[in-house]
């Protein structure tokens, strides 16, 4: 009867039926509704002729707000059957919502989890390269070719035979090792239009260079320390650990020596995607417990364990303890005692202090144009620190607990500023200038890099020995001793020359064996010795390997190339790239590089995506209960309310305004059902949560239902409680009004 009150109030326009009795009895009531007044049936229908002619001919015009009005005043009257409705059509989102919390939940850790991986793990192209896929193959066919014909021979074997597979293969595998030229390579992937570039990660592409340096500190008793030195060797001179020995001497000399690339308690952080700033990758991974990150090229930063904690030896290397507290803590546990207690204030460590030299500082110009390696503290201490860069401590750092991507792997970490100093100075330096103005003579040796015949190289041999100093006499004087004593089969005038350089006393310091080699250079020494020697201390360099040793690098050829990504797939699609750069790239500019992480992650992957097609198929599966739940639901409403359509339809409404009234009235229970289900859904994350971290001890995996799919669930359910009910609406629509009157 509300109903019919707002339809005759608002003057809805009502066509009466064909039927003359139904048209007499309702069209008398609309205008008594019209007036204001409810009369009885037996009102005449003459009574309000002129109301009823003017009603019977007037037609309906019915907004959606009108019936989304009527419906919800209709809905008021029936709250507790339509809160169950709403509840009942509320499940199937609570379902859905609840999976696509765990799905989003599990998605966003995956790929925070596949973001952390290839952060620490990223595509990593070398300079020089072993194709591991390549020797296993190669491995796998020589093993079955090797079975393959002892297969007949095998059954019939009762004894212990020799397996050659790995001399057969010792020598194929040595082909492995390829050099990869990333000149090339650099030049596609710093091309803008390059594919590769869709699928980088945040860290983007990072270049790195083998700068080569050494650090030295001086430690508490003054003593200078080289940071490369070994634990407990004592470091009264400047030399590393890589030039003891006469033979390492021997070849520094002749531009094979110098310190190793960078020093080994030192390494550059990793740069952003501009190459310059730390990378928020590290950062995040670390505490500063005192001090802050590096920014200028003269800063580094001091790397602790989980413990606040560094190994004694490191200690010592950095010249922050001396060698004689390091021996003394080294005794002490030897004994089965424990060792003092050694610990420093941060501000103490932030004002220790390092001296970086340039592997170019390490030669001095002589009088003759040549260089000579600097490795004697007592002689050369005072120009290599004098040309040295300070290092200045400005933090000390700590790896987050749990944190994935600690990987800075040494004591002391510099920044990307400090890689371009030392790559811009080396370039300066009065070495890399002399040997760029003739790449044709050694500037170590003063003689040309190749050498036609042994005539030659007797008398550059000959040139060379008597240039040296002192020492280097001395040690070569010694190698002659050695040549006399155990080259027996020498030929008579070779050996009375070799005895006679051996006869008499045996000189015992440095200047007499420096004599004795002089004496022997004077007179006339035998061609073949110094050929061996040219060919074994003096030969073997070139242009490229002096350039190299004095540290210079170009921008332009890398020693390593770490592609970033933040997921597995880009990763495998930045492989693909690859391999379509080699299908493109001339045979000496293709790539060999390993995916140590595609073997570990390829099983990974696949567990993933079953994980997402499981639960997308319970998504679809929730979708379809929903439907057909609602669907029912829907339809009984519809059945009970087939007597008000009836009488709708008896006063004159059309098809669409049934139409409109139920879906005006569906969506109300649509939105009731998707808000309850939502609410509920976010209610009852909360315990799922608990319950996932108590049973997995993964603190990042949690179910979170995002707002957008939380507003497309709402939506979702107001589309499928319409679609559900327009059938039934429709079938309602369609009856006879005096069948649809007579429904109970």
């Amino acid at each position: 009867m509300e109903l019919l009150k707002e339809i005759a109030k608002d003057k809805l326009v009502v066509m009466v039926t064909h039927n003359p009795e139904l048209a007499e009895k309702y069209s008398t009531r609309i205008v008594r509704l019209l007036d204001g007044k409810i009369v009885s049936d037996s009102n005449p229908y003459t009574e309000k002729e002129e109301q009823v002619e003017k009603v019977r001919h007037k037609k309906i015009s019915m907004s959606f707000l009108t019936a989304l009005s009527l419906s919800f005043n209709n809905l008021k009257t029936k709250k507790g059957r339509t809160l169950l409705t709403a509840f009942a059509g509320s499940i199937g989102i609570i379902g859905i919502a609840l999976i696509l919390s765990l799905s989003t939940g599990m998605s966003t850790y995956i790929s925070d989890v596949q973001k952390e991986t290839m952060a620490a793990y990223p595509i990593t192209i070398s300079d020089e390269a072993i194709d591991v896929s390549g020797i296993m193959g190669l491995r796998a066919e020589i093993v079955g070719e090797i079975r393959g014909e002892n297969e007949t021979e095998s059954e019939e074997r009762t004894e212990v035979y020799a397996d050659y597979t790995d001399i057969e293969t010792s020598e194929k595998l040595s082909s492995s090792i390829v050099e990869n030229n990333l000149t090339e390579f650099k030049k596609y992937l710093d091309d803008p239009d390059s594919d590769i570039h869709q699928y980088l990660g945040e860290n983007g592409i990072v270049y790195t260079y083998d700068v080569d340096f050494s650090v030295y500190s001086y430690d508490a008793d003054g003593n200078l320390i080289d940071s490369d030195s070994e634990v407990g060797e004592s470091s009264s001179g400047i030399t590393g650990s890589s030039q003891n020995g006469i033979m390492s001497r021997l070849a520094s000399t002749s531009g094979l020596g110098g310190s190793q690339a960078g020093a080994s308690n030192f390494s550059q952080l990793m740069a952003d995607a501009d190459g310059k700033a730390v990378s928020p990758t590290i950062t995040d991974s670390y505490d500063v417990l005192y001090g802050a990150w590096p920014e200028e090229y003269n800063e580094v930063v001091l790397v602790l364990n989980e413990d606040n904690a560094l190994s004694a030896g490191t200690l010592y290397q950095l010249g922050l303890i001396t060698e004689e507290q390091y021996e003394d803590a080294v005794e002490k546990i030897q004994d089965g005692g424990e060792a003092d207690e050694i610990s420093f204030d941060y501000e103490d460590i932030c004002n220790h202090t390092f001296y970086l030299v340039a592997a170019c500082d390490h030669y001095a110009e002589n009088e003759n144009g040549t260089f000579t390696y600097m490795e004697d503290s007592t002689l050369y201490e005072e120009e290599l620190l004098e040309n040295a860069v300070e290092l200045k401590i400005t933090g000390i750092i700590r790896p987050k607990e749990d944190a994935q991507n600690a990987g800075i792997t040494t004591s002391v970490a510099y920044t990307p500023e400090l890689t371009d100093y030392i790559i811009s100075h080396t370039d300066e330096s009065a070495v890399i200038l002399a040997q760029e103005a003739d790449s044709e003579v050694n500037v170590l040796t003063g003689m040309e890099f190749e050498t036609a015949d042994d005539a030659e190289k007797a008398a550059d041999a000959k040139e060379y020995l008597s240039a040296l100093g002192v020492s280097e006499k001395a040690s070569f004087y010694k190698l002659m001793m050695y040549y006399a004593s155990s080259n027996a089969e020498a030929d008579s005038a070779s050996a009375q020359q070799q005895a006679g350089m051996a006869a008499g006393n045996m000189p015992t310091d440095e200047n007499s064996m420096a004599a004795a080699l002089d004496a022997w250079l004077a007179n006339d020494p035998d061609q073949e010795i110094l050929v061996k020697v040219y060919d074994e201390y003096i030969a073997g360099s070139s242009y490229e390997d002096n350039m190299k040793a004095f540290g210079k690098v170009s921008y332009d050829a890398p020693a390593d190339i770490s592609i970033y990504t933040d997921s597995f797939e880009n990763k495998d699609a930045i492989a693909d790239c690859i391999e379509r750069y080699n299908e493109n790239a001339p045979e000496d500019a293709r790539i060999t590089y390993t995916d140590y992480v595609g073997m570990l992650t390829s099983s990974i992957t696949t567990i993933i995506d079953g994980i997402s097609y499981a639960l997308i198929a319970f998504v679809a599966i929730s979708l379809v209960v929903s439907c057909i739940m609602i669907g029912i639901i829907t339809h009984i409403s519809v059945m009970e309310r087939t007597k008000e359509i009836g009488i709708l339809r008896a006063l004159g409404a059309s098809k669409r305004n049934i139409s409109q009234v139920f879906n005006a009235e569906t969506f109300i229970i649509g939105c009731c059902a998707g808000v309850l289900g939502i609410g509920m859904s976010l209610v009852a994350i909360i315990p799922i949560n608990a319950v996932l971290q108590n049973l997995t001890g993964i603190t990042g995996l949690e179910a979170q239902l995002p707002v957008s799919s939380a507003a497309i669930l709402i939506a979702l359910s107001i589309v499928l409680t319409i679609i559900s009910g327009l059938l039934p609406a429709k079938k309602a629509a369609r009856q006879d009004p005096v069948i649809a009157l007579r429904t109970e």
